[in-house]
């Protein structure tokens, strides 16, 4: 692989389609247009053009536009071709441009690598790229766009920034310390800004968990006894059947998943095994894997046929939002006790469900309307984040030191925030960040 190459690529998902678009980009993405269509047409500026093989042979006919670098996604010259969706239609064009040396397939997130490694995009901004096209709920669009759009990026461009200054007011200090118009300790007037911003890194690591429920959904997990209704209520707020339902005890075995779209917000609901004691190898291999998951989850919804004093699990459970649900309502004894109960429902007459969701609900971030979303979401943003409020705090406690070791540790800072944006040693972290794309992006 080499960015010397001309690259193409179907953009525009399945076919049959109506339109299909595919797209070049590459050094000889113009002279490829000028022998397929006969002509280049005007810089963006759409054209309806016969398109042909080398042998002249009529392919289609469609929208031609062509994009000169470097102001195009990738940098480089590129061009679209809007045909028909259909299946032959599309192979042959692709085998066209198969047939033109110099021109090859494009690799999984090739276009948007090549945008990175030409300055077009950062790597916050490719990521954000990434999500908003497998974006499926209202704000997890709202959290991607966000990102991809560079706000999120400009937020650590003015840290970098502000980490820049600092070294160069250590540094002035140090070279022209005795120069009259160089007044002393110059450097002490950025440590209190330094110490602001410790705490601006502080703060937003500590919206990490936000960002995280954002964009991968509230981990919601269904435990209980056996035959406690788990799986009818999967079933119901799914609206399909998930789950095997039965009478008997241990049919739920592995972990169910259902995605739900909840005020905007995704919600992973997990079916889990009965909670029980049990020589079956298989259950209990269920039953470990339902404990693994309500360690992992934002929130269990513990349910139970019958109510009192002690339930199961809650000590296991000290440490996780729980939620306790009193199922099957409407068999019920009107005069049983709560019993510390915070939801009671009937899947079957669907009595309490609304009063679920609602209390599910309240779990979700409080974010306002129309508010920047400018959260970390991925773990490596968390990890390098991390790594700069640390340096920063020793560059703060350090007044022992010299201002030389003290700039080190802000520049180690600064090396630290620029890993998130891709600007410094991020070399090996491509292969993986592209590869989550799809092919055409």
């Amino acid at each position: 692989m080499t960015s010397k190459d001309t690259i193409f690529a179907l953009s525009s998902g399945g076919l049959p389609s109506g339109v299909a678009v595919i797209r070049l980009s590459g050094p000889q993405s113009q002279e490829t247009i000028a022998q397929l269509c006969g002509r280049v047409p005007l810089a963006r500026h759409a054209s309806l053009l016969p398109i042909r093989d080398r042998n002249g042979a009529m392919l289609d006919q469609g929208i031609v536009l062509y994009f000169p670098g470097p102001t195009s996604f990738t940098g480089e010259d590129c061009a679209e071709l809007q045909i028909h969706g259909g299946r032959a239609t599309v192979k042959a064009i692709l085998a066209a441009l198969s047939d033109f040396e110099g021109l090859r397939s494009a690799e999984a997130g090739e276009f948007s690598r090549r945008a990175f490694l030409n300055g077009r995009m950062d790597l916050v901004e490719a990521e954000g790229l990434a999500d908003l096209i497998v974006a499926e709920t209202e704000m997890q669009r709202r959290l991607a766009s966000e990102q991809a759009s560079g706000g999120l990026s400009a937020l650590y461009d003015s840290w970098s920034k502000r980490l820049t200054h600092a070294r160069a007011m250590i540094e002035a200090e140090l070279d022209f310390a005795d120069e009259d118009d160089v007044p002393g300790s110059v450097a002490a007037a950025i440590w209190h800004d330094m110490s602001a911003l410790e705490q601006e890194i502080i703060n937003h690591l500590g919206e990490a968990r936000t960002g995280e429920i954002v964009r991968d959904g509230l981990n919601v997990v269904i435990a209980g006894p056996p035959n406690a209704g788990k799986s009818s209520l999967l079933n119901h707020l799914a609206k399909r059947d998930v789950a095997i339902v039965t009478d008997v005890p241990g049919t739920t075995r592995d972990i169910l998943s259902v995605d739900l779209d909840l005020s905007g917000f995704a919600v992973r609901l997990h079916d889990t095994a009965g909670l029980r004691e049990t020589d079956d190898v298989v259950e209990r291999e269920g039953i470990r894997r339902t404990h693994l998951s309500m360690a992992q989850a934002h929130l269990v919804l513990l349910l139970s046929e019958e109510t009192g004093a002690d339930w199961p699990l809650l000590d296991d459970l000290s440490n996780r939002p729980v939620l306790r649900v009193r199922t099957k309502k409407d068999k019920a004894d009107p005069s049983w006790p709560d019993g510390g109960v915070d939801v009671m429902i009937s899947v079957k007459s669907g009595e309490g469900i609304e009063d679920l969701i609602s209390a599910i609900a309240r779990y979700l971030p409080d974010l306002e309307s129309g508010s920047a979303l400018a959260l970390p979401t991925r773990q490596r943003h968390i990890a390098s984040l991390t790594t700069a409020r640390e340096q920063i705090q020793r560059a703060l406690e350090s007044d022992v030191e010299g201002l030389d070791i003290r700039a080190e540790y802000l520049r180690l800072a600064g090396q630290a925030l620029g890993r998130v944006t891709g600007r410094v040693d991020v070399e090996n972290l491509l292969d993986v960040i592209f590869s989550e794309f799809c092919i055409g992006k």
